[in-house]
């Protein structure tokens, strides 16, 4: 058991501050452990949201020394303890209280994206013949426990506050999902390219470093979709070819 100080974020929208806090960590802790510990003998009106506690929820995302983590996954024995441990809620995201932030934005961009539309059954007994390579594809996608630390760490949104212009890279993830489906008949490049706001992501794969699924969100995810967009607007070759068929 040792005693490790911790700066945690308290304050609204208005205002706030880092207040310090100490406490007794012991073995097989995990930063929500001790973020409850607080809560509980030193900060009763402390504001944090969990729920499952087995990374499985996405509820308690939040920057741990800055870098954005969930609190149950992170274990004590991983952070240095000689110094003062920062926990502070997500910085791409409107501030409620404390550790807690308002996410709503992403549900609202979900709604922006077009649904999954079956296309029409090509076997006698109504079902589709596909390949079980195009099945496959996209299943790392489905992983995803909506936690947003993608979103937050995301430049395009964290520093630029493009959030009208860019669906970010949890929903270009959905979006995979649905084009890269052997099933699915819809077609979202064009939104993609003139709302959705692809062209922004320059690929610096800081959404796949911060995944706690580990979904390789930049290599299977978004740049196969710029790839399509591309080829299907930008592509002189192909789009003489287009033509002229």
């Amino acid at each position: 058991m040792s005693a490790v100080t911790f700066q945690i974020w308290r304050g609204d929208r208005t205002k706030g501050a880092f207040q310090e806090y100490k406490a007794e960590v012991t073995e097989g802790m995990v930063v929500l452990d001790v973020v409850h510990k607080i809560q509980a003998e030193q900060a009763n009106d402390m504001a944090v949201r969990w729920n499952c506690k087995a990374g499985k929820c996405g509820s308690c995302s939040a920057e741990i020394n800055g870098m954005p983590k969930l609190m149950c996954m992170t274990r004590m024995n991983t952070l240095p303890q000689d110094k003062p441990v920062r926990i502070e809620p997500m910085k791409t995201f409107p501030l409620i209280r404390d550790l807690v932030t308002d996410v709503s934005w992403n549900f609202e961009v979900k709604k922006t994206i077009a649904k999954f539309k079956p296309r029409k059954a090509d076997a006698p007994d109504g079902s589709w013949r596909v390949k079980q390579s195009d099945v496959d594809r996209p299943q790392e996608f489905r992983k995803c426990i909506e936690c947003f630390l993608c979103q937050d760490v995301c430049h395009v949104l964290r520093d630029h506050h493009m959030h009208a212009d860019f669906i970010g890279p949890r929903f270009l993830v959905y979006t995979a999902a649905l084009e890269m489906n052997p099933i699915d008949s819809g077609d979202r490049l064009k939104e993609l390219k003139d709302n959705h706001g692809i062209g922004l992501c320059n690929i610096t794969k800081c959404c796949t470093k911060v995944c706690p699924e580990h979904i390789t969100i930049t290599d299977n995810a978004i740049i196969p979709l710029k790839e399509r967009v591309v080829d299907e607007f930008f592509d002189p070759i192909g789009g003489l070819f287009k033509r002229f068929r």
